[in-house]
């Protein structure tokens, strides 16, 4: 983080990012100064409602950030800003969102959790975007012209007013995470589940924190064992509401490749799940996209796959694909970063954040995941080095399967691997 007085001396002079919290009502103009070099900017987490008209000026200007301000409207400052890749207006109070204000550069855009009702015509025009993340908006349809949205792949739409899933997004080439939960249109399920106090739990450490919530261990006396426990954060993250994602977790039947959920937390404000404790020697197959990659995980420098541990972990998955699309299930977020795996290639899928229930009359939602599963198994192969062996070739037919650009031409998960 850097401060308005390093700015306004010239010590920032340089700098390829700029990050700024110190409550501003105004764009601060020294900014410009920094013209010749800047390419991320971030103003996130302070009072603004609007800026200045020529931020073209920032000719290097790749990825903007303004969460947690307080716009209404989208700002119409960007659209000469021909290098922007990636703009967000997360937490804002945005209302209003005009036609043509955006750059048709832009490939990733974010604005979750505002009170947007009407997305304009001319996202239509958007050609080069990957990501887009609408959760948590009264946003009641999407304009018909995001069919020209070819690149699309990932799209959240959770928490928002849609009464349908348009069949023009779900045919859409290259779209494969997809979360609508908490929509009118979306299935709800409320199951019954054991409920066990708070009190019950002795918390001994925490394990992790994501969007949606913080993981802990504890000893459970009901069970009379250590479990782990996920304490739901409440709010809207980029994947929809807290409750849809409980609700997916206790739905789903019992999968070798699916963590255990015993119980749900009883009587407690906040959300929580008491989960089966998964061994330490359980790490992430991945890591999750970066700013570079946008769509695609990424992994820990010097990774390699054996085509062994590939075929394991593919059949593994494709499984839990079958399980969980029996179910009408969509999980929205089938990546190698959600994957947990051990030294012998026991896997389990966790992470139902962008989980959605659909009606299974409809197949092209499990051909959507398939994609997921394809680019999953590309990004796997393309860490491997026997690339001459007759089980790689049989894999990479595979992913070109799951990625076809016709959704028709796709398997679905219990037909990639007949054995099972």
């Amino acid at each position: 983080m850097h401060t308005l007085a390093q700015l306004r001396s010239g010590e920032l002079k340089g700098i390829k990012r700029l990050s700024l919290s110190e409550n501003l009502s105004h764009f601060p103009k020294e900014i410009y100064e920094l013209a010749d070099s800047l390419e991320i900017l971030d103003l996130s987490h302070n009072q603004l409602s609007s800026l200045p008209d020529d931020l073209h000026k920032l000719k290097h200007l790749r990825i903007a950030f303004f969460s947690n301000n307080l716009f209404t409207h989208v700002p119409d400052s960007f659209k000469a800003c021909n290098k922007l890749t990636m703009l967000g207006f997360k937490a804002n109070q945005i209302e209003r969102f005009d036609e043509d204000i955006l750059s048709t550069s832009i490939s990733w855009l974010i604005l979750t959790d505002n009170r947007i009702a009407t997305l304009p015509k001319s996202m239509g025009k958007l050609i080069k975007l990957q990501k887009c993340a609408l959760a948590g908006n009264k946003i009641k349809e999407l304009p018909q012209e995001m069919k020209a949205c070819v690149n699309l792949e990932l799209l959240r739409l959770s928490a928002n007013d849609l009464e349908s899933i348009p069949q023009w997004l779900l045919n859409l080439p290259r779209i494969a995470w997809l979360a609508f939960s908490g929509n009118p249109c979306s299935l709800h399920k409320t199951p019954k589940f054991t409920e066990i106090p708070y009190h019950d739990l002795a918390i001994e450490e925490r394990l992790g924190e994501g969007a949606s919530g913080e993981i802990y261990r504890a000893y459970s006396e009901h069970f009379k064992k250590e479990v782990a426990f996920k304490l739901f954060k409440g709010a809207v993250t980029s994947d929809g509401y807290a409750k849809d994602e409980m609700n997916a977790y206790m739905s789903i039947s019992e999968h070798k490749g699916l963590i255990k959920v015993l119980a749900k937390l009883e009587g407690e404000k906040r959300l929580g799940l008491i989960l089966e404790l998964i061994p330490k020697n359980f790490r992430s197959l991945g890591l999750p996209p970066s700013l570079q990659t946008c769509t695609r995980d990424t992994f820990e420098e010097g990774t390699h796959f054996s085509v062994e541990r590939i075929v394991k972990v593919a059949k593994d998955m494709a499984s839990v694909g079958a399980h969980l699309h029996e179910n009408a299930l969509m999980h929205g977020d089938f990546y190698a970063h959600n994957i947990l795996i051990n030294e012998v290639d026991e896997s389990y899928l966790g992470d139902f954040g962008a989980a959605s229930f659909y009606d299974k009359s409809n197949p092209a939602f499990e051909k959507i995941e398939v994609r997921a599963f394809g680019c999953l198994l590309d990004d796997l192969l393309n860490l491997c080095d026997e690339k001459e062996s007759k089980v790689y070739k049989d894999l990479r037919h595979l992913c070109e399967a799951c990625m076809d650009e016709d959704i028709s031409q796709r398997p679905r998960f219990n037909q990639m691997f007949t054995e099972q």
